[in-house]
């Protein structure tokens, strides 16, 4: 087996991991970073979702890197994309107007993004990127993990002063005895609201796999029937509240009301309006309006919705042979959801079926269309020095917690924040066959508490595995803040190698938190919001 030896590895190279390569690069570390798949960037390109973003990501709330990161997909449309005249002037361009960004675009785009950002650091032999890799086993002396090996298309141990967890499901904390959380904790326990009457740790939010499709009018792109088409054709979800119809179909649950709601549909002709009801628009990547004529056949749509959350089970805490049956399940009912929509879905003007949607394999990288990984909302979560609750951080909670009304309170003030979030607490159904949790939420901070792990002295949560709950995992999963989090833990670990500290004394020392949260404002993170109104 191969041994290499950095001072930072970061393991998982998600959004979250490579904003920890990068920051661990900048302070002059020797980085290995790995992830399993093709691509680097996580959910925003193996798992192909556009970045979920809060409405003042133009201005603030988000890292200067992750900022940096947005604007140079943007350059890639306008250096190398047929735009029209008046999409290469926009100075906010968002290529697929999706109504979930103020940049959707193809995943490939941002993976190219990431690629140029980490190229000089490859070539000059400080960043060793390994793909294909995930790790299997560690190497733990007490309270210290001495090496990770990783095991795929190269088996290598790594050796590091520090080691950044920012896998999808959180695989270092079983691996290294780190210990963690699964699934959702009982209001017991935490004191939210929202929490469930008993503790579930396998009741975790639903995984999706998501395609990209785009419509070919006059032609035939019908796939062959899922295997299991007949597990999910017709099926309801036996959600409480209830999901008010089968899952295949226009009809679900809206996730605030949970009232029954048709949502609209139409590739030939798109509604002009954005917005979550309408599906073709909402998540859709590519305008064809934005791009010259006859460059597109048709607009691009990543299809991320409702009725691609698989409930059957999640590839947490059970056997191999089990979590390969969830993954399976998942793609087939995303396969199942495109031949229904080809097949058997009712169209505006009364007919069946719309067979001229095609998946393109060629944006996601992939053989079938299906994106490369499945994108997966919760994880194993680090029980850490500090756990992020509803208390802190929902606008409802917060207002029983203070006697403030909605137009003045805030979310707690953390302080040792090291960044800023916005998003609503946004919980999907879950496996547990809880409907939605949808409520609102205050933009919050990142306190780095919850970053760091009660015991193990230098592991770092680097994503959705920081220590949340169940409920408030629903507003710090999203793009920036995953890239937030994984930053704040690359900048944590070089300062702490260079300084002969570690994690935890960095948190209960006042003066080394002080000198730590100026590094971070002066590498452009945010550490704090302006007055600003609930989601």
């Amino acid at each position: 087996m191969k041994e290499l030896r950095c001072d930072v590895a970061v393991i998982g190279g998600g959004l979250g991991g490579c904003a920890a390569a990068w920051a661990a690069l900048r302070m002059g570390q020797q980085v290995v970073m790995s992830d399993p798949f093709a691509w680097i960037g996580g959910q925003m390109t193996s798992q192909a979702v556009p970045p979920d973003e809060h409405p003042w990501i133009e201005g603030f709330g988000c890292t200067a890197s992750y900022r940096q990161l947005r604007e140079m997909v943007r350059e890639t449309y306008w250096r190398s994309y047929p735009l029209t005249r008046a999409a290469r002037a926009n100075r906010r361009l968002n290529p697929g107007n999706g109504f979930v960004s103020a940049l959707c675009h193809e995943p490939r785009v941002s993976h190219a993004v990431l690629e140029e950002i980490f190229r000089p650091y490859i070539s000059g032999g400080q960043l060793r990127l390994l793909l294909g890799c995930k790790p299997v086993s560690a190497q733990v002396n007490g309270d210290q993990v001495q090496s990770v090996k990783l095991g795929g298309a190269q088996q290598v141990e790594v050796t590091a002063d520090y080691f950044i967890d920012a896998t999808e499901l959180g695989d270092l904390l079983p691996l290294t005895g780190t210990e963690y959380v699964t699934g959702a904790e009982s209001q017991a326990e935490t004191g939210e609201p929202h929490a469930a009457a008993e503790a579930d740790p396998h009741n975790m939010q639903a995984i999706s796999w998501c395609f990209v499709i785009d419509h070919c009018q006059g032609e035939d792109h019908t796939i062959d029937r899922p295997a299991g088409y007949g597990r999910w054709q017709g099926w309801t979800p036996p959600l409480k509240p209830a999901w008010g119809g089968p899952l295949l179909s226009w009809t679900a649950t809206h996730p605030i009301s949970l009232d029954p709601v048709t949502r609209t549909f139409d590739p030939i002709e798109p509604k002009p309006e954005r917005g979550p009801m309408d599906l073709w628009t909402f998540r859709r990547i590519a305008d064809v309006r934005n791009f010259s004529e006859g460059a597109y056949r048709s607009d691009i749509v990543l299809v991320n919705w409702p009725q691609i959350d698989y409930l059957d089970g999640n590839p947490l805490e059970c056997s191999e042979e089990e979590a390969e049956g969830h993954l399976e399940g998942a793609r087939q009912l995303s396969l199942s959801m495109l031949y229904w929509m080809q097949t058997e879905a009712p169209r505006p003007d009364g007919g069946t079926g719309w067979p001229g949607l095609r998946l393109r394999p060629d944006i996601t990288g992939t053989s079938d269309g299906l994106a490369m990984a499945p994108y997966i909302r919760e994880a194993r979560r680090i029980r850490g020095c500090f756990t992020v609750l509803e208390q802190h951080v929902g606008l409802d909670a917060r207002m029983a917690l203070t006697g403030e009304p909605a137009h003045q309170v805030r979310a707690e003030t953390f302080a040792d924040s090291v960044g800023v979030g916005a998003y609503r607490i946004d919980l999907h159904p879950s496996t547990g066959m809880d409907n939605y949790i949808d409520v609102s939420s205050l933009p919050f901070q990142i306190p780095l508490g919850a970053l760091i792990p009660q015991r193990v002295t230098n592991l770092l949560a680097g994503g959705k595995n920081m220590a949340t709950t169940h409920i408030t995992n629903g507003c710090y999963r999203l793009h920036p803040v995953e890239w937030n989090v994984g930053e704040a833990a690359g900048w944590l670990a070089a300062f702490c190698r260079q300084g002969g500290r570690t994690p935890r004394e960095v948190w209960e020392k006042p003066l080394l938190l002080q000198e730590f949260q100026r590094l971070l404002t002066q590498s452009g993170v945010e550490l704090s919001w302006p007055d600003l109104q609930p989601l």
